[in-house]
């Protein structure tokens, strides 16, 4: 017999609120089965949930997140590898521009906080003198 997750169950394990949970579903990227009034989840519902969480994670959004899962409902394999490769290396070079911009920024900042630590120093000795 199948294992089988219970909302909380599934969240406590995966660290995550049952309102997140909820939330996926309700986006259309779970679709777990019921038990009575009870939301039960399969293995590959977690499976699912663990990929869904790890693209969050890496940066994607939610659309790409359901664009990759749907295609590997669809062929299983190639087209969804061919997909995920593209958007990793549109999401690395996207990471690699903010990297330089975030490099630009701090370089600014220190060169103003400089200026500034040297006018106020300047104003310092020449307060004391």
């Amino acid at each position: 017999m199948e294992q089988l997750y219970t909302v909380n169950q599934l969240a406590e394990e995966l660290g995550i609120t049952p309102r997140a949970l909820r939330f996926y579903e309700v986006k259309g990227l779970l679709a777990p089965n019921r038990v009575g009034n009870n939301r039960v989840y399969t293995k590959r519902d977690r499976a699912r949930l663990k990929l869904i969480l790890r693209g969050k994670r890496l940066g994607f959004s939610l659309a790409e997140i359901r664009e990759y899962l749907d295609l590997y409902n669809v062929d299983g394999g190639v087209e969804q590898q061919k997909t995920l490769l593209k958007r990793v290396q549109k999401r690395l070079k996207d990471l690699a521009q903010q990297r330089e911009d975030l490099e630009t920024t701090v370089a600014e900042l220190k060169e103003i906080e400089d200026q500034v630590t040297t006018i106020l120093a300047g104003r310092k000795a020449a307060k004391d003198a």
